[in-house]
């Protein structure tokens, strides 16, 4: 714990899960961290910085900018997870602008140290490979639901895809928080009004419940089956 009564320790970082604890206090070290306010851009894409990045507190949103100036929101990533190894591993340009979706801690971790650490310790190396593999295997999984799945059908996928078990009920799902609905629309290429719609039919129907900020799936089964059929 920092005297500013922050916390800013890496330990719990998905992406450094398996590395020594001493390592760890290391890159506490040699970290730069910083504050960020709500929609403050972390890195911009194509930009050639290439460092990487540590979210300790907050969220940030993956997203690009279309040529016609939309926003297209890829993922949005929350304490223990990163970003920006693409470019800390082959020195190309930035893939995705990063901005802040909530006031944010984010620990700021240069290339070469990042590099360095891939080094040192193989099952963090590991786990790089593994996070790489999935974004690869993600983006296959939205071009074939953009060219083949409806507007409401890629509500409801992406809807599933970010829930995640409730420890208190088994069987439950919940999305916590559910994002604002222009960043589900973006997320699945469609606009607010279709997602709203989209969300209203499952309402309707009592496949999802709202409890605060958060969505729970009362019915996966049959929420899983929207994404085959229309609804």
């Amino acid at each position: 714990m920092n005297g500013d009564g922050t916390d800013r320790g890496l330990a719990r970082m998905r992406l450094l899960k398996n590395a020594d604890e001493s390592e760890i206090r290391r890159m506490e070290h040699l970290c730069r961290w910083r504050p960020y306010r709500k929609g403050q851009t972390v890195i911009e894409a194509d930009s050639a910085s290439g460092e990487v990045y540590f979210v300790a507190e907050g969220r940030v949103n993956v997203l690009n900018v279309t040529p016609a100036g939309r926003e297209v929101v890829f993922a949005s990533l929350g304490p223990g997870e990163s970003f920006g190894e693409l470019a800390a591993i082959d020195g190309g340009p930035r893939s995705a602008t990063i901005v802040a979706a909530e006031a944010s801690l984010i620990a700021e971790l240069s290339s070469q140290h990042f590099l360095t650490l891939l080094e040192r310790q193989p099952g963090v190396a590991l786990r790089v490979l593994r996070s790489l593999a999935a974004i690869v295997r993600m983006s296959d999984i939205r071009i074939m639901e953009l060219s083949t799945l409806a507007a409401s059908q890629r509500v409801y996928s992406e809807l599933l895809r970010m829930a995640q078990p409730d420890a208190a009920v088994p069987g439950l799902w919940v999305v916590r928080p559910l994002p604002p609905l222009r960043e589900v629309a973006s997320r699945v290429s469609t606009t607010r009004e279709t997602v709203a719609r989209a969300m209203s039919h499952i309402y309707s129907e009592e496949l999802v419940r709202r409890k605060g900020r958060n969505l729970y799936i009362m019915d996966r089964a049959k929420m899983e089956s929207l994404t085959r059929h229309d609804g």
